[in-house]
């Protein structure tokens, strides 16, 4: 299990990043008491995001946090609500998935359920370990 994402943020940003984690059904928890003036925790079953308070956040091109979101449809449409840009991608394995950007820039991919874990080929299955390429996961 992934106990935590970081991810920087701006202090600006950290009120509407609060809100877009929400949305998403992530609570906030408070940090130990020597963190809370640099951070913010939001908390869902178990996963944590940390939102770090950096005037110069550095956020990646490509990657992303990938999130299964209770009442996918219903999500989608409250964060278009908020005024975020929700983008439909390929459903590789079947199940509705989108993109969606927090406030500070970080690429968020939603997901109305996870892909199931990859097996590796037997004789009866020879195709059971073939994934989609980096490539076409960011289609």
């Amino acid at each position: 299990m992934i106990a935590h994402v970081a991810l920087e943020t701006a202090p600006a940003d950290g009120p509407r990043a609060t809100a877009f984690w929400q949305t998403l059904g992530f609570a906030p928890v408070e940090p130990p008491r020597a963190l809370r003036d640099r951070a913010a925790w939001l908390e869902r079953g178990g996963t944590q995001i940390h939102l770090l308070w950096n005037d110069e956040p550095t956020v990646a091109p490509e990657g992303h946090v990938a999130v299964v979101v209770p009442d996918y449809q219903a999500t989608l449409a409250r964060l278009r609500a908020a005024g975020h840009t929700v983008e439909p991608r390929t459903e590789h394995w079947g199940a509705p998935r989108a993109f969606a950007w927090t406030p500070g820039g970080h690429r968020v991919e939603l997901m109305a359920a996870a892909p199931a874990s990859p097996r590796l080929p037997t004789a009866d299955t020879p195709d059971a370990g073939t994934r989609p390429s980096a490539d076409d996961e960011l289609r």
